[in-house]
C-alpha cells in the first residue's frame, strides 16, 4: 500500500497550513515549527468529503491555545473533511508529529507497518491522536484519519479564533461553502457553544476566512 487517503478535519484542512506538515515551518498564529515529512511531495489529489461522525473540540491545544479538534465516530451528524492523497509514510509522518514525535521515527515506523492491518479502528496509545480510523475508501484507495481513541468521554472546550480561521479557510477551499454555512457547521460541534454565539463567530470569521486566519 503505497498511497492512502488523509482525511483531514481539522486546521489540516486548509491547503497552507497542512504544507508545515509535509515541508515543515510555523502556520501563520500557531505557536509551533514544524519539522516536516522525510518526504516533503505535495498532495497528489485532494478532494472534499462527508463521512458518518462529527467534530468536537476538547482538551487543551500546544499550538493554538483553547480546544483541539477530535473526530467522534460516533455522532450521529455528518464530519466535513478534506482528503488528501499522500504516501503511507507522508501520512504515519504526519501522525506523529500531531505526537511531537520524530518523523522517520519509531513511531512513524510502527505506524506504517501496522496500517494496512487497520480494518475499522486501531489505538497506538493513549494520547490525543494516537487512534486510527479507516473511513472506507476512495477509488479502491482507503481513507484513513487520526482521533483520540475514548474522545466521547471528553469535555467540551471552546477552540480559539486563530484556530477556527484555519478550520474555516479549509471547509471554504475543499467544499465551496459560504461563510454561513461554515458557522453553522462549526457551531454544531461540542465545544464551540462554550465560547462562541453564532454572531461572534461570523464576526470573527468575516475577512479572515479563505486567508489561511
Amino acid at each position: 500500500m503505497d498511497h492512502v487517503w488523509y482525511v483531514a478535519y481539522g486546521s489540516n484542512l486548509a491547503m497552507a497550513r497542512f504544507r508545515c506538515y509535509l515541508s515543515g515551518g510555523r502556520p501563520a498564529g500557531g505557536a509551533r515549527v514544524y519539522p516536516g515529512c522525510r518526504d516533503r511531495t505535495a498532495p497528489t489529489g485532494t478532494e472534499g468529503v462527508l463521512v458518518p461522525g462529527g467534530l468536537v473540540f476538547a482538551g487543551a491545544s500546544k499550538v493554538w491555545g483553547g480546544g483541539s479538534a477530535f473526530y467522534n465516530p460516533q455522532a450521529a451528524t455528518q464530519l466535513a473533511g478534506r482528503a488528501y492523497l499522500i504516501t503511507t509514510d507522508q501520512f504515519a509522518d504526519v501522525a506523529a508529529q500531531e505526537m511531537w514525535r520524530e518523523p522517520g521515527g519509531a513511531y512513524a515506523l510502527q505506524l506504517a507497518a501496522i496500517l494496512p492491518e487497520v480494518i475499522e479502528l486501531h489505538a497506538l496509545g493513549s494520547g490525543r491522536y494516537e487512534t486510527v480510523v479507516r473511513l472506507g475508501e476512495r477509488n479502491g484507495i482507503p481513507l484513513y484519519t487520526i482521533t483520540h481513541g475514548t474522545v466521547a468521554d471528553l469535555a467540551p472546550v471552546a477552540p480559539t479564533a486563530s484556530y477556527l480561521h484555519w478550520i474555516a479557510t479549509g471547509l471554504i477551499e475543499a467544499h465551496g461553502w459560504e461563510l454561513a454555512q461554515v458557522v453553522d457547521y462549526l457551531h454544531t460541534a461540542p465545544g464551540v457553544q462554550l465560547g462562541w454565539t453564532p454572531g461572534a463567530l461570523l464576526s470573527a470569521l468575516n475577512g479572515n476566512a479563505g486567508r489561511g486566519g
